[in-house]
């Protein structure tokens, strides 16, 4: 393993990608710490302990959207949206691109140009939701109370909103930057390392909670629940590695080919269809639905909001059951923009290939569908009950959700799904120079579809 690092190292053009990537990185969590101008983040701090407190440690908007800011709104930094805006007005573009057919064929048909249509709508989508949500927390920390904000008024919404959204369009090119020329997804990173920038923070409190600390109030975690809690984070995390790069191996056999004098004879190989193919997508799309409309009504001071945002809250059972049935949905809909059957089984019988036992043309679609529906529904109740284990933990466990979401949920799958990307594509980049893979095997994937 140690080998396998160095000789990321040694790779020049794979060194700058990783040295690229940290140093983008380290500018994140550097633009987490400035302060919105006018903010007093001390007193913030102070609320936002105290809605933790009322809460009993159970989950509650401000935390999720906390995580995924990597601790930059409960300070209300440039940050504190974070890239959630971004990522609700990609998938808004993808809602729109399946209905309306002009996007759709730009996005199919359009090339490289198309895609840079779509991605400029993007930023334009994001530009207006970052003003829009930035300008209701403008309002709602002035409606905190005095000390929270110096100077209340026009002046300060609007420099609020002009940090703040500068501060996620910042994000939004450091997350194109890494995607293009340092190694893995950015936006994903950007995501991945406000998370884990947490996890400091998670242990100290699970350690004040443990039941041989002298300080610990009465009711703290037994010898029980610690070592369940370590078995559950070994087991979730194997069964994430597993799902997530489990395949189903379809076997292809191709027709014998004459070339001149030659007779190339058939060749088997098979066709790996990933059980969870949408990967984190389906989470972070969900979680940034849910946020959006929760965020709005938690900043509202109007009875309609106000019971909006506590059904809505999260832990809540509308707000589970939304959050797996979005869950289940994203699953489908990713799969079914990404993944065609129809191209694929086209390709196939333009080289000579077939499944065996299944016709060309219409019935190999047909089938490659089928199962990829039944791959889709094992990987997306999966990926629902992951998503709402944190809840569970915190609901039989004497511990807040901040501790929990590391042993399930959100958080750890992202984590791990990130970072088996990001390995992935190191590892690609091994191989291609023709080093040692990070594994003794040279390949990084679970064991299902063997």
């Amino acid at each position: 393993m140690f080998s396998s690092i160095a000789n990321i190292f040694r790779i020049h053009d794979l060194r700058r990608k990783v040295l690229f990537t940290l140093f983008f990185l380290f500018l994140c969590r550097f633009g987490a710490q400035i302060p919105t101008p006018g903010v007093n983040s001390a007193g913030l701090r102070t609320y936002f302990e105290e809605q933790q407190r009322r809460s009993g440690g159970a989950a509650t908007i401000w935390s999720l959207v906390n995580m995924f800011s990597g601790g930059a709104f409960r300070r209300a930094t440039i940050l504190a949206l974070g890239i959630m805006p971004y990522i609700s007005a990609s998938i808004i573009l993808q809602l729109l691109t399946a209905v309306i057919p002009s996007l759709e064929r730009l996005a199919k048909e359009g090339g490289e140009e198309g895609r840079k249509k779509i991605t400029q709508y993007t930023r334009y989508g994001t530009v207006f939701l970052c003003a829009f949500q930035a300008f209701f927390m403008a309002r709602f920390v002035e409606g905190l109370g005095i000390g929270v904000v110096s100077e209340p008024g026009i002046g300060f919404r609007l420099t609020t909103v002009f940090a703040m959204t500068a501060g996620t369009m910042f994000l939004m090119w450091i997350g194109e930057m890494i995607t293009e020329f340092g190694i893995g997804q950015g936006i994903s990173l950007i995501i991945t390392v406000g998370i884990v920038s947490r996890l400091p923070w998670a242990l100290g409190e699970l350690w004040s909670r443990l039941w041989f600390n002298p300080y610990v109030d009465q009711g703290g975690l037994s010898l029980a629940h610690l070592v369940l809690l370590v078995m559950l984070f070994f087991f979730v995390i194997a069964g994430i590695i597993l799902v997530t790069q489990g395949t189903r191996r379809i076997p292809v056999q191709y027709a014998k080919r004459i070339r001149g004098n030659k007779i190339y004879s058939g060749q088997s190989s098979y066709l790996p269809l990933r059980v969870n193919y949408a990967g984190v997508i389906p989470i972070i799309f969900a979680s940034a639905i849910l946020m959006f409309p929760a965020t709005l009504a938690s900043m509202s001071k109007l009875d309609f909001f106000q019971k909006m945002s506590t059904h809505l809250s999260p832990g809540s059972t509308l707000y589970i059951i939304i959050y797996v049935l979005m869950i289940i949905f994203f699953c489908y809909f990713w799969t079914a923009t990404q993944f065609d059957p129809i191209k694929i089984a086209n390709d196939m019988k333009k080289n000579g290939a077939f499944i065996p036992g299944i016709r060309p043309g219409k019935p190999t679609s047909s089938f490659l569908e089928f199962t990829m529906n039944r791959l889709t529904f094992s990987g997306a109740i999966f990926l629902a009950t992951v998503a709402i284990l944190p809840q569970m933990i915190v609901n039989f466990m004497p511990i807040s959700y901040n501790i929990s979401q590391f042993f399930g949920g959100t958080a750890l799958l992202i984590i791990v799904g990130v970072l088996l990307d990001t390995l992935r594509a190191v590892e690609s980049h091994l191989l291609m120079r023709h080093y040692d893979g990070l594994t003794k095997r040279g390949k990084i994937r679970g064991r299902l579809g063997r």
